[in-house]
């Protein structure tokens, strides 16, 4: 079989070619694609079930129904489930979702649309788009789905326990360094008093050599023989 290359995995060309049906067929009288919730928070590796409802019509057969849904992130998508005429596709499921999507195909003659996505990863986030053609109408809506990691919730929380002291320990290193000016003031004024000390000193050596000037030429006169 053919196959096409896709921004994250390869389509059978036939996949390709019945996915454009919904952008090719025209939308015929009032016909409504809508969403039970707008958005989903989850943690990784619980359960979650998007829903989509469609307007219907009595009588209409679950073979007439077409219904493609896809994960939309960074510019690529995944196939999440693929409708065709009544009948489900699961080799155009991408592989990561193998395994982990229910659907309800009761629900579906109700006009709605029920994937069960189990064991969710956090790379299971984005928007989440489902198109519905029942050959009398075709739209589409979407939802948006965050996964979160318990695990590095906790790893946060314990870091910010720790890096809490920290700040409590700010008050002393700014009361030990406002006592700097008091001391750099003393020793200032210390050596003011030993330089005012010595000053004093030697003036008064000076005026005492100034007061008796005949004993020092006595001391300079030599010695009779």
């Amino acid at each position: 079989m053919s196959r096409l290359s896709s921004s994250s995995y390869t389509f059978p060309l036939w996949t390709l070619i019945l996915c454009s049906a919904f952008l090719i067929a025209p939308v015929q009288g009032s016909f409504v694609v809508d969403v039970t919730q707008s958005s989903y928070q989850a943690e990784e590796n619980h359960d979650i079930t998007l829903e989509w409802t469609f307007t219907t019509k009595p009588d209409t057969p679950i073979s007439a129904l077409k219904v493609f849904c896809r994960l939309i992130t960074d510019q690529k998508y995944w196939t999440l489930y693929f409708l065709h005429d009544g009948v489900e596709f699961s080799e155009s499921q991408d592989e990561k979702f193998s395994g982990r999507v229910q659907s309800d195909k009761d629900a579906l003659r109700e006009g709605r649309i029920r994937l069960q996505l189990s064991r969710l990863r956090t790379e299971d986030s984005g928007l989440y788009l489902c198109e519905v053609d029942t050959g009398y109408g075709r739209g589409y809506n979407s939802c948006r789905v965050t996964v979160s990691d318990p695990n590095f919730a906790k790893t946060s929380t314990i870091e910010t326990s720790l890096q809490t002291p920290d700040h409590q320990d700010t008050t002393p290193a700014n009361a030990g360094r406002s006592r700097v000016p008091v001391v750099i003031t003393v020793i200032a004024f210390i050596i003011a008093a030993a330089v005012a000390g010595l000053a004093v000193h030697f003036c008064c050596q000076h005026q005492n050599r100034t007061k008796h000037p005949e004993e020092d030429e006595t001391q300079k006169q030599p010695l009779p023989v």
